[in-house]
């Protein structure tokens, strides 16, 4: 069996980094992206249904996102460039709603970010450009996507960019005001 990739804790409760072990020599690099059973061992055991991946250039901010009813758990990477990403928990009663934690991906430190259920997900790209893959365990429904305002001053991420470039639907996109009551509930 493989060895485990480094799982690390975030201020959120579920939302993870993972470190994965990565081999170095003369020629390269060489690591596991995914590993069903080394991940299972870390907590982070999933049945992944589709994979995703998206090239963004420098300033783009795609997000923030989630699906409703058809919740998606994600495992996020960048394979090439850097991208500051979130998860914020948006789940109605979660002690931990609004709370959001951000991380730097990049094509140098390997590192992913797990997002559970019930949490949306946005992204900003710092380097010239990023190609950012993820793996989600419930298939894409256009219908059941939520977009929340990406600077919605009740969650308060602190983004390293001013000047975002973004989608028509990500610039019109609802706050957490406007949107609450299609958000999922938290269960105990």
């Amino acid at each position: 069996m493989s060895a485990l990739p480094t799982v690390r804790a975030t201020g959120l409760p579920s939302v993870l980094i993972v470190e994965p072990i990565v081999h170095r020599d003369g020629r390269g690099f060489f690591l596991e992206s995914y590993n069903a059973a080394t991940f299972a061992e870390g907590g982070i055991g999933r049945p992944w249904v589709q994979d995703n991946h998206s090239r963004s250039n420098r300033d783009t901010v795609r997000g923030l996102h989630l699906q409703c009813r058809r919740q998606q758990t994600k495992l996020v990477r960048v394979t090439r460039g850097e991208v500051f990403d979130v998860a914020v928990d948006v789940r109605r009663g979660s002690p931990s709603f609004l709370e959001w934690s951000g991380c730097l991906l990049s094509e140098d430190n390997f590192r992913q970010l797990f997002i559970p259920r019930g949490f949306a997900h946005g992204f900003c790209v710092v380097s010239e450009t990023a190609d950012v893959q993820y793996k989600c365990d419930e298939y894409y429904d256009g219908e059941d996507e939520l977009a929340i305002a990406w600077n919605d001053p009740q969650i308060g991420i602190d983004w390293p960019i001013e000047e975002p470039l973004l989608s028509e639907r990500d610039r019109v996109a609802a706050t957490i005001a406007g949107c609450f009551e299609q958000l999922p509930t938290f269960s105990w």
